[in-house]
């Protein structure tokens, strides 16, 4: 067996069976009779909050719901519960009598802080709401349908002209409209 020597002068295989290389047992002694220091917790913890906080550059959206949080065949919508710091019972009788209920905070607690004390999700003065998604497709064909109405009967009166007046039917005076979706300019500063 070849001998060669250490930094102390003994030769490492004398060494080898009888003591412990320094790094071996005693940093484990030590760390469990001390605590992690103040700036090693703070490591850990800013490594833990960037592994869920993602990209920190981009914008925060404070009223995102992942999809996955929506039960099959609920639709959820945040609703205002307050206004200017003021509860409108008026609209909450509203919400409710067109299907809408409170999410329970019992079903997403990542979504409120820690402790049970809140019944409810709630953020800036709004309240995330659940209802059945088929009254929801219902109510948007609804207001659809709605919208749709307002805009003919825009066009009809544009089209229209009082009695007792010459009727739009000319090519110069028929109106033209037109219906197309387009970005809008945004005037540079």
């Amino acid at each position: 067996m070849e001998e060669t020597a250490n930094p102390v002068g003994r030769p490492r295989s004398i060494l080898a069976g009888r003591v412990k290389e320094p790094s071996e047992g005693r940093e484990l002694e030590r760390g469990a009779m001390r605590e992690e220091s103040p700036r090693e917790r703070a490591a850990k913890r800013a490594a833990e909050l960037r592994g869920h906080l993602g990209d920190m550059d981009q914008g925060r959206d404070d009223f995102y719901v992942p999809p996955e949080y929506i039960p099959d065949g609920w639709s959820y919508e945040w609703k205002r519960k307050t206004n200017v710091g003021q509860e409108d019972p008026a609209y909450q009788v509203a919400l409710a009598r067109m299907g809408w209920e409170p999410v329970p905070a019992s079903r997403h607690p990542s979504m409120m802080p820690d402790g049970n004390k809140y019944q409810i999700i709630e953020r800036k003065g709004m309240i995330l709401m659940e209802r059945p998604l088929e009254i929801t497709e219902e109510a948007r064909a609804i207001e659809q349908r709605l919208a749709r109405n307002q805009v003919r009967q825009k066009e009809a009166q544009l089209a229209s002209a009082p009695d007792g007046t010459m009727t739009r039917d000319h090519a110069q005076t028929k109106p033209r409209i037109s219906k197309g979706y387009e970005a809008i300019p945004i005037p540079k500063d």
